[in-house]
């Protein structure tokens, strides 16, 4: 198994997995309700599948992109773009997993594991989360393009594990900056 030697203390601010896609169709249409809760103290990862109980779990399309991971300090600084308060609610831009304290979107085409405590859960940062439309209806006018090359990385979990909300231990294949874009 490859090194992780690069490591940072991280916070995780939102845990989602969501049995349905609720952004389908025109986003002047509204989202679809949600089915079940949506926001989790802990979620179960399981290594290739994704997260047990997500709409990606076990889905061929989305082996390689069944977790997104996105630094919840970049809604901060789309909120100050936009000249908005920093109210945006971080569950509408249907991140999986929003962590405070490391520059997400530095990691693509890298290794890294995320520790709340249960065991390291190691994933892969294959390609960014691009934001869709639909953020400038659930966010904010705007959101859209303000989110651009900041939306997070699109991952695939290779060990199987647990991560709660909370202080966590995150470690790299690349050094953590905890600069994010655009500040």
């Amino acid at each position: 198994m490859i090194s992780l030697p690069y490591g940072a203390d991280v916070e995780i601010v939102l845990l989602l997995a969501s049995a349905v896609h609720r952004y389908e169709g025109r986003p002047a249409d509204g989202p679809l309700p949600a089915v079940g809760e949506e926001s989790h103290a802990s979620i179960r990862l399981r290594a290739g599948l994704g997260i047990v109980g997500d709409r990606h779990f076990g889905q061929r399309a989305h082996v390689h992109a069944s977790v997104t991971v996105m630094n919840a300090a970049v809604l901060e600084q789309v909120a100050d773009d936009l000249g908005l308060p920093r109210t945006l609610a971080p569950i509408s831009t249907r991140r999986n997993i929003l962590l405070r304290g490391v520059d997400v979107d530095a990691l693509r085409g890298a290794e890294f594991s995320l520790d709340t405590g249960d065991g390291p859960v190691r994933f892969r940062a294959n390609r960014p989360a691009n934001p869709c439309a639909w953020m400038d209806v659930v966010l904010a006018p705007g959101a859209h393009r303000a989110l651009r090359g900041r939306g997070g990385m699109r991952c695939e979990p290779l060990t199987d594990g647990t991560l709660r909300l909370g202080p966590a231990r995150m470690l790299s294949t690349v050094p953590l900056s905890t600069e994010t874009p655009g500040t």
